[in-house]
């Protein structure tokens, strides 16, 4: 019975397509929907995939360039790199973005980031 169970778990594991291949799948039919796309940048950050995760922040500010989510997580991801330069660029485009929407609370937490980088 516990081979039966061990089969049955490893065939519906092999069945499951991962968080990221769903939202891939889903991009394929949807390619400029902003939050999918930073939904892919995400799970490429969990994975460790920095320099893809950075490119798919820059595709969801092609798409949306006032999706503050995206400045914010490109500039913290940058600042994870030690990229200092580029985090400041990304927070200071944020901040821009975010001013231009009238989002003070995105505009406080980037500058508040900002101003802790050395």
């Amino acid at each position: 019975m516990p081979d039966l169970l061990l089969r049955a778990a490893g065939n519906l594991s092999a069945n499951m397509a991962t968080r990221r291949e769903k939202i891939e799948q889903m991009l394929h039919k949807e390619p400029r929907d902003a939050f999918l796309n930073f939904s892919l940048a995400m799970e490429m950050v969990k994975e460790g995939k920095t320099d893809l995760a950075l490119s798919q922040f820059d595709r969801v500010l092609e798409v949306d360039g006032e999706y503050l989510a995206a400045h914010f997580q490109k500039g913290n991801t940058l600042l994870a790199l030690r990229r200092l330069d580029d985090a400041r660029e990304a927070l200071r485009a944020g901040i821009r973005a975010a001013r231009s929407v009238g989002d003070s609370h995105a505009v406080g937490e980037m500058q508040e980031v900002l101003d802790g980088i050395a």
